[in-house]
């Protein structure tokens, strides 16, 4: 029996420290920042930001434990973690929060009442911002 906040996906892809990414990544499997990210990060996987790991742009997921930085929106499908080094500025969703004593947080959180598989909201990827500014809309 396996664990409900784990992903059946084994693949884990690693960003380590030293490396710096310009750009959107998309994945199906686990995610480790180590390095800095600068843009959205998008799996049905889980997200796991290192103590030295930076993030300036979106998060969506499905789960994510968060030691590093990250400044911008995140949205949790199903657990978020805050480990007693993170920073993050920004607004969060999720549908549940565990918070360490220590994390430092400032923006808002909304809670919501499902649990989902992470991803962008219907409606809110880049690619139908671009294709709504070309229609006109």
């Amino acid at each position: 029996m396996g664990k409900l906040n784990e992903t059946d996906n084994q693949t884990i892809n690693l960003i380590s420290n030293g490396t710096d990414i310009t750009g959107d990544i998309r994945s199906n499997g686990d995610i480790r920042v180590d390095g800095a990210l600068t843009g959205s990060l998008t799996t049905k996987g889980k997200v796991v930001i290192g103590p030295t790991g930076k993030i300036n742009g979106e998060i969506y997921c499905k789960n994510s434990e968060v030691s590093g930085t990250i400044e911008g929106k995140i949205s949790i499908g199903q657990l978020l973690t805050l480990k007693a080094s993170s920073k993050i500025t920004g607004d969060i969703e999720t549908f549940k929060l565990s918070i360490e004593p220590g994390a430092k947080f400032t923006g808002s959180c909304k809670m919501t009442e499902t649990e989902s598989n992470g991803g962008p909201p219907p409606g809110r990827t880049k690619e139908a911002e671009r294709t709504g500014e070309r229609e006109g809309k």
